[in-house]
């Protein structure tokens, strides 16, 4: 709703202030019906070659449809935008598919602003799979009620996210199991899920050392998140700074990039290391034909192991994580940054922003 003031009259007559509402409001009505009853979705237009361009997708209108018995209408606040994202757009895969002609798979939060179901109230905020669009359409069976006064949506997908907080928090004491005093390392440090996971390192009593790209992820790591060191793949050698700064070999390694960061770490192992795979960034442009590890007889020569894992693999963890890190958000003793593009018509470009290592904590769109 528009209030309007205005202190200039007429012969010192002021001018009547409904007339100016009145019409302010027809205005905004009108324009608000029109964009009511349109959705703004990405559409996959073609699969990408390797990586994933702006040319394979569109942003298109779609008029809304009445909503139907057992459905819910959501108002899409922030769409989340995950390197797995990638694999979905293949037309086969270990994750769900994205068919041609239709709307970008991403979770996202928002509230619901029409509801034809029981107990799914208008102004609930929920989150799901609702894909890269600003309104959508669904029974709720795949929603989850949120909190909407923890504090901003954005939460739900960065660190109470299932891909994100609680990936990582499910890693780190399910499969990490982190111990204090340990060399800890973490890939893609200062992406979403490694900002996390290296903070519960801290907490865990380790020594945590950040692999990531450029200064000013480097810079953020130490100084606002504690972590003791940081390695720029971008401009050091990984391998031997690995050995300068653990020589005694890295206890724990949480990997989301796989490739020749992995093969690194592999060769610089502590005896009995846990590795944990959350994810191989490295190579989800061409899954085809994925580089493994060369160096994985170092697991036998260190009597180590390697464990891959998803967080819906721990269904009965998923619970006591969004609890624990709810805590620690109210405590003010975790945080994680957020690079927000504004418009659903920004989502085109995020992935490969993603791949480029733009992002410094979660990427997300903001509608």
């Amino acid at each position: 709703m528009l209030s309007v003031s205005i202190g200039v009259g007429f012969q010192d007559q002021p001018l009547p202030f409904y007339r100016v509402t009145i019409v302010c409001l027809a205005v905004l009505t009108d324009e608000s019906k029109l964009m009511a009853n349109l959705n703004q979705a990405v559409i996959l237009v073609k699969r990408p070659d390797r990586d994933a361009t702006p040319d394979c997708f569109e942003v298109q209108s779609q008029a809304l449809q009445t909503l139907a018995a057992g459905e819910v209408r959501v108002a899409v606040a922030y769409v989340s935008v995950d390197a797995g994202t990638r694999t979905m757009l293949m037309g086969e895969g270990f994750h769900r598919q994205v068919p041609l002609g239709g709307v970008v798979l991403a979770g996202a939060v928002g509230r619901i602003v029409e509801s034809n179901v029981e107990d799914w109230a208008v102004g609930q905020a929920v989150r799901g799979p609702l894909g890269a669009q600003t309104i959508a359409t669904l029974k709720p069976d795949l929603l989850e009620k949120v909190d909407g006064d923890l504090g901003p949506l954005s939460l739900h997908l960065g660190l109470l996210g299932g891909s994100t907080g609680v990936t990582a928090w499910i890693g780190m004491t399910q499969v990490a199991k982190v111990q204090p005093g340990e060399v800890f390392v973490v890939s893609a440090a200062a992406g979403a899920v490694g900002c996390v996971a290296g903070q519960i390192a801290k907490k865990a009593g380790a020594r945590v050392i950040g692999i990531a790209g450029g200064d000013r992820k480097g810079a953020y790591l130490t100084s606002q998140l504690g972590f003791d060191a940081v390695i720029d793949y971008k401009s050091q050698d990984v391998a031997s700074e690995l050995k300068r700064l653990a020589p005694a070999g890295v206890n724990v390694f949480f990997d989301n990039v796989g490739g020749a960061i992995l093969d690194a770490v592999l060769d610089n192992l502590a005896l009995r290391a846990r590795v944990v795979i959350c994810g191989a960034v490295s190579q989800y442009d061409n899954m085809t034909q994925v580089q493994g590890p060369s160096l994985y007889l170092r697991l036998a020569e260190r009597q180590s192991v390697m464990e891959g894992f998803a967080y819906f693999h721990f269904p009965e963890a998923i619970p006591e994580a969004k609890a624990a890190i709810s805590q620690w958000i109210k405590e003010d003793s975790i945080t994680l940054p957020e690079e927000i593009l504004p418009g659903i018509e920004s989502y085109p470009n995020a992935l490969g922003f993603m791949f480029s290592g733009g992002n410094l904590g979660k990427l997300m769109v903001k509608i």
